[in-house]
């Protein structure tokens, strides 16, 4: 059973990716892997030894995302990165590998996006598995 991979930011969005992705590892009888990356002034300073309200809802969100999986009968398990989402999202599949990464995306933020590219856009051309991507709405 290969693992499918999608990230999660913590936001509304991810109902849309979340309720996708448990059709697919239904279907695949698939292992899920949610990964979020924390990427607040904490997270990218100490990494995995930050100690911030933010990682610990971030913590806490992750653990429900793997549960509701869990409760649907899907192995899941989640992981924390922490940094830069989309360096982190590519070093992560690189490094453990996965047949399918899955994420949500926010539209374009004009200026940043222009001049740094979005998460998914730089994720989806620096790896090489398949990546969907739902927009959300």
């Amino acid at each position: 059973m290969s693992p499918r991979r999608f990230a999660v930011d913590g936001t509304p969005t991810d109902r849309a990716i979340i309720e996708h992705v448990k059709q697919l590892a239904k279907l695949a009888q698939s292992r899920v892997v949610v990964l979020h990356v924390a990427d607040g002034w904490a997270a990218r300073t100490y990494g995995p030894d930050a100690v911030s309200r933010e990682i610990a809802e971030d913590t806490a969100y992750l653990r429900e995302v793997q549960e509701e999986f869990q409760s649907a009968g899907i192995p899941a398990v989640s992981e924390m990165a922490y940094g830069e989402p989309a360096n982190e999202i590519i070093k992560w599949v690189r490094e453990k590998g996965c047949d399918l990464v899955a994420m949500s995306t926010h539209g374009h933020r004009f200026i940043a996006d222009f001049f740094l590219g979005t998460t998914a856009t730089r994720v989806q051309h620096n790896i090489s598995v398949p990546v969907l991507l739902l927009r959300a709405k």
